[in-house]
């Protein structure tokens, strides 16, 4: 398989540093020449490369744009692109990174004590442990604040009950980031260890999505967790908001990735495939049609990502701008899939070419990490100033 050439029409990566297209690179590589190669099978037999995880760590791509405790310290924008690439190997290993990063990493880095941080982080960082979040329940998805999972205090331990579900890495984790609501009705996140009498974990078979991703329930039935677990630095939803608004940033750079894969297996597809006269389908009006509208919702996807990541360097990014980062790219990703598959014809259904795995991965995409339409209502609510979701 030829290396990915990228795709960039407007001189994109003369806006990129030296260190930016090196991290890009990094991730390219390890794409083409370790994800490419076996993940039509992995998806095929619902399986997550474990295998590769520890590759992952030792490229630092696990708390990529974190300082210090084994992280690489990334700027946002190199993390974002490294996101980008692995979602071009697949939606499930991008998931794997964002909530290793995002999602346990970054909650720990910000919210946890030392004694947390130097346990877990730079095992996390070379990937020698994994972690999850458990934040959505089976009753309340978009709306968080409704939980049901309860902490009850007593002495130096708190009593952990309810039920967790559409949990990334789940039954697989080694610590998870669990937030539940204590007696007084404040939200706190808790660490729960693997093990912990009282924690069980499944996970959901019969996917037709994100096959190549271990998705997984959590249940904790009158589960004792020690209050040197609990984060410290959490309390109130701001805080489980926060870390969901990491992973976002890395969603929003990553359906570029997926959509890049599907726009350039049709181009290359469309320049060899033959109808009509013996010519190729790409000289079809309506098959450029498409192609030019493919290649021109990337480019404008690559531009607001980097902006945003521009001003996420510079401590200048609002939660808004990341809404609008993943509302928009995951849907012209999505769009740019569909579009991919009818090129093809019957052949887009086959995983002989990726277009198909990408698109059912981005049906979840477009879903998880705040649904398109929420965010649709976070932008409403900037604009306005009226809540339309209270």
């Amino acid at each position: 398989m030829p290396p990915f050439p990228g795709v960039d029409f407007i001189e994109f990566d003369s806006l990129l540093t030296d260190e930016e297209r090196l991290a890009r690179q990094t991730a390219r590589q390890f794409v083409d020449e370790r994800v490419l190669p076996i993940i039509e099978p992995c998806n095929r037999d619902g399986r997550f490369p474990l295998e590769l995880v520890p590759e992952m760590g030792g490229l630092g791509f696990f708390g990529a744009n974190l300082e210090g405790y084994g992280c690489a310290g990334m700027s946002n924008v190199e993390y974002g692109l490294v996101m980008q690439e692995l979602e071009r190997g697949d939606s499930g290993m991008r998931s794997f990174a964002s909530v290793q990063s995002g999602l346990v990493m970054y909650p720990l880095y910000t919210f946890g004590s030392e004694e947390q941080k130097e346990r877990w982080l730079p095992a996390m960082a070379e990937g020698k442990a994994i972690g999850c979040f458990g934040l959505t329940e089976p009753q309340f998805g978009s709306n968080p604040g409704g939980m049901l999972a309860r902490a009850v205090r007593r002495g130096d331990r708190y009593v952990l009950n309810g039920e967790k579900m559409w949990i990334t890495n789940g039954s697989v984790a080694d610590v998870s980031v669990v937030w539940a609501k204590t007696e007084d009705n404040v939200v706190h996140g808790f660490l729960v260890e693997k093990g912990t009498p009282g924690f069980k974990t499944w996970d959901v078979h019969g996917k037709l999505s994100l096959r190549a991703s271990i998705t997984s329930g959590l249940s904790f039935s009158d589960c004792e967790i020690p209050e040197a677990n609990r984060l410290p630095g959490a309390e109130g939803l701001k805080a489980p908001f926060m870390c969901l608004n990491q992973a976002r940033y890395g969603i929003g750079w990553g359906a570029i990735g997926a959509a890049m894969a599907c726009y350039q297996t049709a181009l290359e597809y469309a320049k060899t495939r033959r109808q009509f006269q013996n010519r190729p389908i790409a000289s079809h009006q309506l098959v450029q049609e498409k192609l030019a509208w493919m290649i021109t919702e990337i480019t404008k996807a690559q531009l607001l990502a980097l902006q945003v990541g521009r001003l996420k360097d510079q401590n200048r990014v609002d939660h808004t701008h990341i809404s609008m980062l993943k509302m928009n790219n995951v849907a012209i990703a999505l769009d740019a899939a569909r579009l991919a598959r009818g090129i093809l014809g019957a052949n887009g259904i086959v995983d002989d070419y990726c277009i198909m795995r990408h698109m059912n991965n981005l049906e979840s995409v477009y879903t998880y990490e705040g649904t398109h339409d929420i965010h649709k209502l976070v932008i409403g609510e900037k604009i306005t100033g009226i809540p339309a979701y209270s």
